[in-house]
This record gives C-alpha cells, structure tokens and sequence, in this order.
C-alpha cells in the first residue's frame, strides 16, 4: 500500500505563512478531507501537522502544515515559530502562502528556501477577496518564481496548484537514488545479515533491512537473509558466492570474520549514508574519532525518537567502543533525538549520526552543511563502526572515493 511508503522517502512539502493566510484550508483542500482544524481565530495551528498522501504523478507526499511565522512575541509564541523554521530543513519543496499581504514574513521565508536553492511556490490563498499586487506578479516572474491564486471557498486554482506542485517538483525525485541496486546486476545474490535482537521490533525487521529487501528485488536479485551466527551456513550451500553482503553494523565484526574477503562487505547504515547524504563527509569525519580525548564532546544524532533499549547502539554501545577505543573514559556523550538538532555546535568535536532512515536526504544534507559551515566533523553509526573495529577499508571497498575522502582526513594513513 502506498500509505505505508516511509516518511523519509516521501517528496516534503511545506506550507509557510503568517497565521491565518489559509495554511492549513490549502493543506485540507489538496488533501480532500479535513486534516486540520481551520478557524478565524489566530494561530490555531500551534505544532507542526503531517498528512502522507498520494499526489499522482509525483507519488508518496508528505505535507506539513506550520505555525504562523509571525507568532506573537511570546516565549510559546516563539516556541511556534522556531518549530515551523525547523521545518525548513527537511523541506523539498515549499508553499509559501499568503492572503495578499507582503512584508518582513514573506521576505525572510523567500529568502530562506531561495538561499537553499529550495523549490519555492507562492500561493495567494484568498483570490475570491482580493487578486495578488500586479508588482508582486511582476517581481515573481521575472525571478522565476511560480505562483497560483487559489480560493479553497470557491474551490478555484487547486487543478492549477496541483500542476504546479509537479513542475516545481525536485530534477531526479521520481528516480529516487536506489539503496544498493546499483552495486548488483540483475540475478545476482545479495546475502543480508540482519541480526534479531532487541533492536529488532517483535514480529518484524527494521527498516533499513526491509528497505534494502526490497531495493533488491527492485533490482531482479536475490535476497538471501540471515541471521550472524548462520552466516557460514548460507554461505556453504551457494553454488555461487553472494555479489554482495551487508551486514546490520552491530555485526560487523562477526561478519567481517565470516563473509570472505573476496566478497564485498558493507553495512546497512553505510548504504544510508550514501543514499541519503554523502558518503564521503561521512568518512571523512569518522577520521575525528582519533583525534577524540578526555573532555571531548560528541553530539549523538537519531532521527526517531524510539524508546531507548537497555544496550542501545547510540546511547550505549558506540559511546562504550569509542572510549574504548580511544582508551579515554571522560569522553563526553549528549543526545539530540527527532527534530532537536542545536544551532550552536561549538560545544561539540564530532557530530555521530544514526543511519536517518526516516529522514528524506534533505533533511540530512541539511545537517551536513550546518555541520560544515560550523567546522565541526559529521559521520554516521556505520562508518564510526567499521573505523574503530578496524574494518572500514573493507567495509568501503565499493565506495573508494570514500575511503580515499577517510585517508586524506586522517593524514594519508592507511
């Protein structure tokens, strides 16, 4: 069912604007049910709102309706505010909705989305009141910037919006980057390691692994799942070796072990790192770990706020195997789960992000650049895991460009 396609591989798309400029009727009336409450009172939308829906022919949306930008100057006020500009980061494409009006709102928001080279739609949202400012027009044509007046009361421009929303829709969105298909041919074998612990949801796998399941079948290949300690076993009964094995990261070294060198070996979260942000920044910043000391401090990234377990691979495991590793106890750990990502990064030596598997890449280069504007380092689980179990050279032998990205970090050591 396409309802059930993951958020992070949904096209984003916002709706910005003052409070009552008709954010969430334009929301209600794309979507064809009511969503959110709409009222004349303002500032009813008070945290941001999501609806997933199917948009032909974009496919899988996510609309995420917003608080009012212009919220009162109170401290919940801005609470609002600085919750809808979080929403920036993971948007692909923006509405910026207005009932006409143009001001200080309009600009900062123009401006943002133009800056972050953002697909940006203007939506005059009362058209049945008033038509938009023949200058405003002007100056939006001649930047290239597309616009629609809409009526959600006379049920007016929807048709016109819809089509614009495809237009303006990210190049390439449709060919949505594959997880690992294009490291296989078709009827080649992938064997996924795929470990069943308490990581594991009962009953079912988690998504990186059901993600890459069906990446290869995409792909005509075989899947052949199994668990680490069955690894040997799969292995004896192949007439021919798997073109490729990934293993979940808490794995590797069992795996790394087990799967012959022969056979390319990565992991779930390296494949992420990849899809969904840049492989290569994320090599180079696992290279930080060994420049990590008593009093270091390193931002621990989720993009899901899930229940911690007892032997969590963020909080507890990766924070034990690199003080381990850097044979340093006063390493510091904080965690930043879901939405909560601090704009002051100073405070941090690294920024250790988890695979961001329902995140859309957006989301994650955003945090990338807000890492590198910053000059503070940025890697993922995986990478950080192969490195300090020493397996990262294999772990990268289908990306050398990444790997190389990991040597020059680290001063051309091997």
């Amino acid at each position: 069912m396409i309802q059930n396609t993951p958020r992070g591989l949904r096209l984003q798309i916002g709706f910005f604007g003052r409070r009552n400029a008709g954010k969430s009727s334009l929301l209600n009336a794309l979507a064809g049910q009511d969503v959110v409450i709409v009222s004349d009172v303002p500032g009813t939308t008070t945290d941001p709102v999501e609806k997933p829906m199917e948009l032909p022919p974009l496919g899988p949306v996510l609309f995420i309706d917003t608080a009012g930008l212009d919220e009162d100057p109170t401290a919940l006020g801005g609470k609002r505010a600085e919750k809808s500009r979080r929403v920036f980061d993971r948007t692909d494409l923006a509405l910026l909705v207005t009932d006409g009006a143009w001001g200080e709102t309009e600009e900062d928001v123009f401006n943002r989305f133009r800056g972050r080279a953002t697909p940006l739609i203007v939506v005059f949202s009362k058209s049945d009141l008033a038509a938009p400012a023949p200058a405003l027009t002007a100056r939006l044509d001649a930047e290239h910037i597309p616009h629609v007046a809409v009526s959600t009361l006379r049920n007016s421009g929807l048709s016109a919006l819809r089509a614009a929303l495809v237009n303006a829709a990210p190049e390439g969105f449709l060919g949505v980057r594959p997880m690992l298909g294009d490291l296989i041919a078709p009827g080649d074998s992938v064997l996924l390691i795929t470990p069943i612990d308490k990581e594991a949801p009962k009953g079912r796998m988690i998504l990186p692994e059901v993600q890459a399941i069906r990446d290869t079948l995409d792909h005509d290949a075989l899947c052949l799942c199994v668990t680490e300690h069955h690894i040997a076993d799969m292995l004896a009964q192949l007439k021919t070796p798997p073109a490729l094995a990934v293993t979940d990261s808490q794995a590797f070294g069992i795996a790394s072990r087990t799967v012959p060198p022969e056979i390319p070996l990565t992991s779930f979260s390296i494949l992420l790192a990849r899809m969904k942000g840049d492989l290569a920044v994320c090599a180079a910043g696992a290279a930080a770990i060994d420049r990590l000391h008593n009093g270091s401090r390193v931002l621990v990234a989720e993009a899901c706020t899930h229940h911690p377990i007892g032997d969590d691979i963020g909080r507890v495991k990766l924070p034990r195997w690199i003080r381990e590793y850097r044979k340093a106890d006063g390493i510091e750990f904080s965690v930043a789960a879901g939405a909560d990502f601090p704009d002051d990064l100073s405070p941090y030596d690294l920024v250790l992000h988890c695979g961001a598997c329902t995140f859309n890449r957006r989301a994650v280069l955003s945090r990338i650049l807000h890492c590198s504007e910053q000059g503070v380092p940025f890697t993922n689980y995986g990478v950080a895991i192969a490195h300090i179990h020493g397996i990262l050279k294999r772990a990268l032998s289908p990306f050398p460009d990444a790997f190389e990205a990991f040597e020059r970090a680290r001063g051309g050591r091997a």
